[in-house]
């Protein structure tokens, strides 16, 4: 059986120079990085198979990232923005129910959920997850708990950030060979579990 060709650029196969703007580069290298993680691991997907990929010099790569680690940490932001959007949420029930809805695209493509995993586990030379993620969640708990005072708000909101995150989903479908509905259910119990240690008197009257 014959190995699959590597795709190429009309400029490419012309002999043109390729000349390409370097967001619209390092978008295409990150989407085609997305493409192989179908066939193979992070690991084994090489700068040159990624070039060859992409139909750009192995070079250009290394000028967008040049360590692996800021390639994991970038590829990691794009199929988090691009793959498992959190979904819009206000309150802590919309929070819930968001966090649901991305454990069960993470069991859909579990490739992808994996590289966010490992991103967030290492040292991040960039941020593993947006920091979107964590200002919504500040801004949840401004609604719900208006009276917490900022050191408990961040405090919280950490904790409530990586209960939702790619990492402990990981943790809990490798650890325990758990599918989403049951990474959900104790999804459901840590929040329970955090937002029981906030006083009463913190809690936005109804």
């Amino acid at each position: 059986m014959n190995a699959p060709q590597p795709r190429e650029s009309p400029a490419f196969r012309r002999g043109e120079e390729v000349k390409e703007d370097p967001v619209d580069t390092a978008t295409a290298i990150l989407a085609s990085a997305a493409v192989l993680l179908r066939e193979r691991t992070f690991d084994d997907i090489s700068y040159r198979a990624l070039a060859d990929e992409v139909g750009i010099s192995e070079r250009t790569i290394y000028r967008q990232y040049p360590t692996r680690a800021h390639l994991l940490a970038a590829l990691s932001n794009w199929i988090e923005q691009t793959c498992f959007p959190l979904p819009p949420f206000v309150t802590v029930s919309d929070f819930r129910a968001a966090v649901h809805e991305r454990f069960r695209a993470f069991d859909a493509s579990p490739a992808y959920a994996y590289v966010g995993a490992r991103a967030s586990a290492i040292s991040p030379t960039l941020d593993a997850e947006p920091a979107y993620i964590t200002r919504a969640i500040e801004a949840m708990l401004d609604v719900a708990a208006p009276t917490l005072n900022r050191r408990d708000r961040r405090r919280v909101a950490a904790s409530l950030r990586y209960f939702s995150s790619a990492m402990f989903w990981a943790r809990l479908r490798t650890g325990f060979d758990a599918d989403a509905d049951e990474i959900c259910d104790v999804f459901d119990r840590a929040v329970d579990t955090v937002l029981a240690r906030l006083p009463d008197a913190t809690w936005a009257k109804p």
